[in-house]
């Protein structure tokens, strides 16, 4: 039986169509109503959750300016953490209002936590779920503390090598938790289609057992579409109103349509997927007809002996199947035989 869990009434696994979440990550902004018109786009375009993270630059860093806490490369280079955070968090106080909307409109919500104050805040808004970052996946303590909830959990793994992917899974275990998703993650901003190495998701799938997905940091959906070939159930991709909205997180973001291309692709997917089936398809009744069969090529009479030159394998299919043809050579026909008609058995002496 396949690994699943279930988040808000909604089954994930790989015999379920892939969840999707949007995650809103910084793409608010800072404007309370851009995270509202985030949710309710994410519910247009078909996603099953839409996800928050749940910080302030006080819980997840430290107001430094030493060289250890400044970024150097990629999309961030020169600002610190604190800097950084400090833009792109989200307010505490938004977060009731956001869950409230979300409800309205009927889109499962729930965040990532980085510190206990946050699974806190989580647990008075009745969160149905907790998603642990990648850069959080080697805090054990936390792990176990949302663990703890007794919520179904979900842990990227960007960064973790086999070891920590397996301490992370215990840890959840160890808190309590029930029901465990992982996914395999490139933490890149953003990250190239060439390092995801998605047949990684089946190894996972083989080592833990677990229902498997993807965290998606490329800028398009290939990546995505082809993880549910390889057994992903969980995808999540970054969501934003405007690609040149200009928040930290933005520029690697998917727009609306692309969401909705997302939604639409990865049932389409994992509905190709499919079962081992070597039957007749709907698709393909009407066509059985038109394959080949052997067809008598020349007019005879009663009692005349078949030759080679007598028939021929064509199309339709209404007559013997060609693989007859040796089998037929030599025998005799009963009755007189029409030419261009069908080759049976009833035709033919034994």
């Amino acid at each position: 039986m396949n690994p699943s869990i279930e988040i808000n009434g909604r089954k994930i696994g790989v015999d379920y169509s892939p969840y999707i979440i949007a995650e809103l990550s910084a793409n608010h902004n800072g404007h309370l109503e851009n995270a509202i018109k985030i949710i309710e786009e994410a519910k247009k375009a078909g996603a099953d959750a839409v996800k928050l993270q749940t910080y302030t630059a006080d819980t997840i860093t430290l107001n430094s300016s030493a060289e250890e806490f400044t970024i150097r490369g990629g999309l961030w280079n020169g600002r610190t953490l604190y800097d950084l955070y400090k833009e792109a968090q989200m307010p505490w106080d938004w977060h009731r209002e956001l869950f409230e909307h979300a409800r309205k409109v009927d889109i499962t919500i729930f965040s990532s936590p980085f510190d206990n104050s946050a699974v806190d805040l989580l647990e008075t808004l009745n969160a149905p779920a907790y998603k642990i970052a990648s850069f959080e996946a080697v805090d054990l303590p936390l792990i176990k503390y949302a663990a703890s909830t007794g919520k179904p959990l979900i842990i990227s793994t960007g960064m973790a090598d086999a070891d920590e992917i397996s301490e992370a899974i215990q840890a959840a275990r160890d808190g309590g938790c029930k029901e465990l998703a992982i996914l395999h993650c490139v933490s890149g901003y953003p990250a190239p289609a060439r390092d995801y190495n998605l047949r990684t998701i089946q190894d996972m799938i083989y080592r833990h057992g677990l229902v498997t997905g993807l965290s998606d940091h490329t800028i398009d959906n290939i990546t995505a579409f082809t993880s549910v070939s390889m057994g992903a159930s969980v995808i999540e991709k970054h969501f934003t109103l405007n690609r040149d909205g200009g928040g930290p997180d933005d520029s690697f973001s998917l727009e609306p349509e692309e969401l909705k291309e997302l939604c639409r692709g990865a049932k389409t997917a994992w509905e190709a997927l499919g079962r081992v089936d070597y039957g007749c398809k709907s698709s393909e009744v009407g066509n059985v007809q038109f394959r080949r069969s052997l067809y008598f090529v020349k007019t005879m009479k009663d009692g005349d002996v078949i030759t080679a030159d007598c028939i021929r394998s064509v199309r339709p299919g209404f007559g013997v199947a060609p693989k007859y043809f040796d089998q037929i050579i030599g025998k005799k026909v009963i009755g007189d035989v029409a030419l261009n008609t069908p080759v049976t058995f009833a035709k033919i002496m034994a």
